[in-house]
Parts: C-alpha cells; sequence; structure tokens
C-alpha cells in the first residue's frame, strides 16, 4: 500500500505541463487585478514620465514595465496612466469596474501570460521530475531532497527566460520592430557576448533560489503533515490552498532582502533608461551632464551597485534594518494567495490526471 501523502499513480510530463499552464493562467486571472489597482493607486499620486518605470506582477513573476509617452487627448492613453480619483483600493476596484468596464482589471494581462506561463510550466514540471529523480518519498524526512530540487528547478527556469525578459523589457521600452529587435541583440551579443541577454539573471537567482529552496521544503512538510492528520493519500484542494499559502508567506518573509535588492537594481535600469532618451536629445552637452548629475543624485548608490550584497549592507547602514524589509506586507498579500492559488490548481490538476490515468489502466485491464 501507498505510504499517506504519495501516490504511486504517475502522470505524463505532458501532463504535468498542463497541470501548471493551467495553475499559471488561473493565477494570473486572481491576482492581476490585484496589482492593477496598485499601480493605478501608485499613478495617481505620482504620474509615470516617460522612461521611468513600474514593476508589475501577476502572482507568479515580477516584469519591469517601461512607461511609454500618452497623448492626454486621447483615449488609447496606456492603461496605467488612465485617470481617476481613487480613496482605497475598493473605491478604484468600483470605479475602474464602473467606468471602464470589467476587461480594465485585467490590463496588461496577455504579455504578461506570454511569460509566466513557460516560466512556470518550466519549474514546475522540472521540480516534480527532479524530486522524482532523486527518490523523494514523503515522510522518510528527507527534505533536502525538495531544497536541491526545487533550486535547481528555479535556476534552469530563470536562465530559459531571461533572455525572454530581455527581449520583451527592450519591445516595450522601444517600441522596436522585429526587425530592429533583431539587430538590437545582434549588435548586444557582439559586444557583450552572449552573457548580455542575462542581465539582471544573478540578482534574480539570489532571490529566486532561496525562495524555492524555503517554499518547497516548507510545502512538502506541511503538505505531509495534513496527509497524515486527515489520513488521506494525496492532498486535497484545501489542504494545499494552506500548506501553499503558509509556505509562500515563510519563504516571502526570508527572502525580502533579496527582493528588495531585485527591485533597486530594477529601477535602476529604468532610470538608465531615462539616461539615455537624455544622452540621445542632448548629445555630449552641458544639458547630459546635468541630467547624468540628476540621475547620480537620485540613485547616488547606483555606481557602486556592482555587488548584491554591499547594495544589502549600504541599505542596511543608510537605513537599518527596515530598509531591507521594506515592503513586507505588499509583498506577503501578493506573494501568499498566488502560492496558494497555483500550487492548489496544480496539485488539482494532478490529481485529475491520475484519476483519469487509473482509470485508464482499469479499463485496459478489464479489456485485456
Amino acid at each position: 500500500m501507498a505510504r499517506r501523502g504519495h501516490t504511486t499513480t504517475r502522470i505524463t510530463p505532458l501532463q504535468q505541463m498542463a497541470a501548471s499552464c493551467s495553475g499559471a493562467f488561473l493565477t494570473s486571472l486572481f491576482v492581476t487585478p490585484l496589482d492593477v489597482v496598485k499601480i493605478r493607486l501608485q499613478a495617481q499620486q505620482k504620474p509615470f514620465a516617460k522612461g521611468n518605470c513600474f514593476l508589475y506582477c501577476n502572482g507568479l513573476m515580477d516584469h519591469l514595465c517601461v512607461c511609454l509617452n500618452g497623448n492626454s487627448t486621447s483615449s488609447l492613453k496606456p492603461w496605467y496612466r488612465m485617470p481617476g480619483k481613487f480613496n482605497g483600493t475598493l473605491d478604484a476596484f468600483v470605479q475602474i469596474s464602473r467606468n471602464e468596464g470589467l476587461r480594465s482589471l485585467w490590463s496588461g494581462l496577455p504579455p504578461t501570460l506570454i511569460m509566466a506561463v513557460p516560466a512556470t510550466v518550466v519549474y514546475f514540471t522540472a521540480y516534480d521530475n527532479l524530486k522524482e529523480a532523486m527518490g523523494f518519498v514523503p515522510g522518510k524526512k528527507n527534505y533536502t531532497v525538495p531544497i536541491v530540487a526545487g533550486s535547481i528547478a528555479r535556476i534552469i527556469a530563470v536562465t530559459a527566460i531571461s533572455p525572454l525578459e530581455l527581449i520583451r523589457t527592450k519591445m516595450q521600452s522601444k517600441k522596436l520592430t522585429y526587425q530592429e529587435l533583431k539587430s538590437c541583440i545582434r549588435s548586444s551579443v557582439q559586444s557583450g557576448g552572449i552573457l548580455s541577454l542575462y542581465r539582471g539573471w544573478g540578482p534574480t537567482v539570489l532571490r529566486d533560489v532561496p525562495f524555492s529552496a524555503l517554499y518547497w521544503l516548507n510545502y512538502e512538510y506541511f503538505k505531509f503533515q495534513l496527509c497524515e492528520v486527515y489520513h488521506t493519500e494525496e492532498p486535497t484542494l484545501v489542504m494545499s490552498f494552506f500548506a501553499g499559502a503558509t509556505s509562500g508567506t515563510i519563504a516571502a518573509v526570508l527572502t525580502l532582502p533579496f527582493d528588495v535588492i531585485k527591485t533597486h537594481r530594477q529601477i535602476e535600469l529604468g532610470e538608465m533608461e531615462t539616461m539615455q532618451h537624455c544622452y540621445q536629445a542632448c548629445g555630449r552637452s552641458l544639458a547630459f551632464i546635468n541630467c547624468l548629475c540628476i540621475q547620480q543624485e537620485r540613485l547616488h548608490w547606483a555606481p557602486q551597485s556592482s555587488s548584491t550584497f554591499i547594495l544589502m549592507r549600504r541599505l542596511w547602514m543608510q537605513n537599518g534594518p527596515k530598509a531591507l524589509f521594506a515592503g513586507l506586507t505588499p509583498r506577503v498579500v501578493k506573494v501568499a494567495p498566488a502560492c496558494a492559488i497555483m500550487i492548489s490548481c496544480y496539485e488539482g490538476f494532478k490529481s485529475f490526471f491520475r484519476r483519469r490515468n487509473e482509470q485508464k489502466r482499469a479499463e485496459l485491464a478489464a479489456w485485456e
């Protein structure tokens, strides 16, 4: 008999990919409106200027969005610059739905799905197969396996998606045609080598790998304990939801300093984009030198921020420990439900495919 919390019926890699793809899609549908409202509230306090950037997250991935021009007299202005006087989150939900239609709450969903779905498919499929190859059995206290499998799976996913993220950001920031984009990538590789396509890979790995290791360690532990308590071989949707939310919260809190650093680096990229626009407009003139000085004043740490740990130390010394844990509440509020929805959908679809495989096996046995 199978151990509680562990089933012997396998699902195919294609079914794993379908389960993770469905989970990513449903997570994006639930979480995207929250981030749309957050960004609109932020833009209300301080409107985004061309060349500046904001962070956009569908619950699965963070995206750097560089702001484009928006004609104030046009009805086709970017969604993040639409007018509105909101008195809070709930009021923003009501007003956006009433005045702009429900679809506005899912603005920006298609481009993020293009990134999030393949990354999630690679990540979850790699984790499950690595965990199985390493011989993980729930209840045997071999919890080094989820740590190693989760870390490797995250590195694979980040490595696979980094060039796509760079390409997407370039297309957003400059509205390049595919031919221009191809030339831009070719010149970037010629001047900086293939590694130029992986800018930002280091800080992303430093944030996401510890998160993945902590998340899967705690998730496997909580899932097994719940299965033991309720005497079931595999978790229900409620169990997966609870285990995912708890594990996501723990991982989000402990890895927040790395998330702060990643945010600083993404904002720095947006500021460099602004400097580039200034350079193109002014050339090597006094105006450009003034622009450069202004940018360096706004980012007084930027010229020295080559090392993640040096930047962490500098933030600690300037503003104390709270600087490395800025935005704790919003991060937990966003990450916990996203992790819960993703893993419960993923486990739910895997259970569906297992039952389907078992049924097919039984029918085949009866036919023979």
